[in-house]
């Protein structure tokens, strides 16, 4: 009786206790995220490719919320990202430092364990990539590694695989969906939907294979990138898109299709997708691809010089992917119609990412990894409604490592001294406060496209870049050479400029307590 006294005091005054909030006041969240979703993809950044492929869907976050300009990967590869944004951690400090190292350590503070804790319901379904089974989560089904496009199977929590025909994307949103329409309405929910596209096959949804027939995907200006004045490391780099995509498993031409026809490049790697399809899928994909590649190996017996070959596969390669990113952005509106549907929109927070950005030809490659823009940078857009100010474009330096803070903040848990992370809720709130000047990168994988391990520092118009393996430093002035292109690290113009750089990569590292090179 006397709680119950209490209680009604603090609701008759509009205050809680210090460490509670009220469930029905807090906000859900609903964390939608894709794996390779360059910036160049999503037509609210005004990106190259915004006429050719928008992404409506996602746009609307960008409309009714925030999308951020200067949103950064902590280490551009798939389980490393995941698990910084897990746990608000560089890499270094959650145990996941490269992709398949071992399985990440789920007995570690994680933002799903702290909304969990705190009276959220929360799932996770989709790819997941960290193998290990989820932890902190009412509710999970993931993706095994991967995972695949075309009829995959998703692990379930008693142990068990469950097959589903059709195409990933959708069969994820069903499956958040169904999640959604049994949870306890009476709790708020932490949901993380997250998708395997655009990631490399970068196969399309059947339905969108001829989505781009008719369309000139346009070139970026260093597609045939010479990597001069940069890193020695650049040329050696097994990740062009002339030089590295197999003609089967990325590109989509069949074994029968070319046999006896000398293709140069690599070759022979199964076309894991299309062997999974049915019958039924299959005929819907041949008789796409099929004239296509006939075309092509005509055009390539005739003669084809060595560029026209490059400007075919860069073609080939931009149209699956952004038929890809089609269904994602469709599967975005799905669930953003759900809410509208089921009265959630507005007291549901809604944010896209991705895992990291992408290179869509941009210096002749494909894949991440690298510190330069297109694979360092991250999609993030917010939507919040009465919080967030709609069509708004903060320019502040954000991280996933901040991203576990702000859940935590929003909700009203507990976080950690060490988080390494920031909440973004002022940010957000357009609070007056001091923000971060720079940003800190590492790359710690070696072997993988044959790209160098490498560290760095980023300010709102500077670069600086190591390359421990052979002492070389890269610096870029992002005012006059956004492309990258030019190393101006010895350029006596920028000696002052060049100090300041290294002196505040030195202070993040000893900050951020990282490593040292090689570990």
């Amino acid at each position: 009786m006397k709680f119950v006294l209490v209680l009604a005091l603090f609701l008759f005054m509009g205050v809680w206790p210090k460490g509670t909030v009220a469930a029905e006041s807090r906000p859900n969240i609903l964390f939608l995220f894709s794996d390779d979703h360059a910036l160049n993809a999503i037509s609210a950044y005004g990106g190259r490719l915004a006429e050719v492929a928008p992404t409506p869907h996602i746009d609307r976050l960008a409309d009714e919320g925030a999308i951020f300009e200067n949103s950064f990967v902590a280490n551009s590869i798939c389980g490393p990202s995941r698990a910084c944004i897990l746990t608000g951690k560089h890499s270094h400090k959650n145990g996941v430092m490269v992709n398949g190292s071992g399985p990440f350590d789920g007995r570690q503070w994680t933002s799903a364990k702290a909304l969990r804790k705190t009276g959220y319901q929360t799932a996770v379904i989709g790819k997941w990539h960290l193998i290990s089974d989820p932890t902190g989560f009412d509710y999970w089904e993931v993706l095994p590694g991967q995972g695949n496009y075309y009829n995959p199977v998703l692990l379930q929590m008693d142990g068990s695989k469950k097959k589903y025909e059709g195409y990933a994307t959708d069969i994820v949103t069903d499956r958040a969906i169904e999640w959604l329409d049994g949870r306890d309405q009476t709790k708020p929910f932490f949901l993380m939907c997250q998708h395997k596209a655009p990631h490399r096959t970068f196969s399309p949804a059947l339905r969108h294979l001829d989505a781009f027939n008719d369309v000139t995907i346009p070139e970026p200006g260093n597609l045939f990138d010479d990597y001069a004045t940069r890193s020695s490391t650049l040329p050696m780099n097994e990740m062009e898109v002339d030089r590295h995509f197999h003609w089967m498993y990325d590109l989509k031409l069949r074994k029968d299709e070319h046999e006896g026809i000398e293709l140069p490049g690599w070759d022979r790697h199964p076309s894991v997708e299309y062997n999974r399809m049915t019958d039924a899928q299959k005929k819907v994909w041949d008789a796409h691809f099929g004239p296509l590649n006939q075309q092509f190996l005509a055009d390539f017996k005739k003669g084809m010089s060595h560029k026209e070959i490059m400007q075919w596969r860069y073609q080939r390669y931009m149209k699956n992917y952004l038929a890809t990113v089609k269904s994602v952005d469709e599967n975005v509106g799905r669930m953003l119609d759900y809410l509208e549907k089921n009265g959630l929109a507005e007291n549901t927070i809604v944010i896209y990412s991705s895992d990291q950005g992408f290179y869509l030809g941009e210096h002749g490659w494909f894949d991440k990894r690298w510190m330069f823009e297109e694979s360092f940078k991250m999609p993030f857009l917010i939507r919040w409604p009465g919080v967030v100010k709609p069509g708004s474009r903060p320019q502040e330096l954000i991280q996933n490592i901040d991203y576990a803070p702000t859940f935590v903040d929003v909700a009203g848990a507990e976080l950690p001294a060490d988080v390494q992370g920031v909440s973004l809720v002022p940010v957000l709130k357009g609070e007056a406060r001091e923000w971060r000047k720079s940003v800190y990168y590492a790359y710690y994988e070696e072997g993988e496209h044959n790209v160098p391990q490498h560290f760095g520092v980023r300010t709102q118009t500077q670069k600086l870049i190591y390359f421990p393996a052979t002492d070389e430093w890269n610096m870029f002035d992002l005012v006059k050479d956004p492309d990258e292109m030019v190393n101006v690290y010895g350029n006596p113009e920028y000696a002052a400029a060049r100090e300041q750089l290294a002196a505040e990569y030195f202070r993040l590292r000893e900050h951020y307590d990282a490593p040292a090179y090689g570990q």
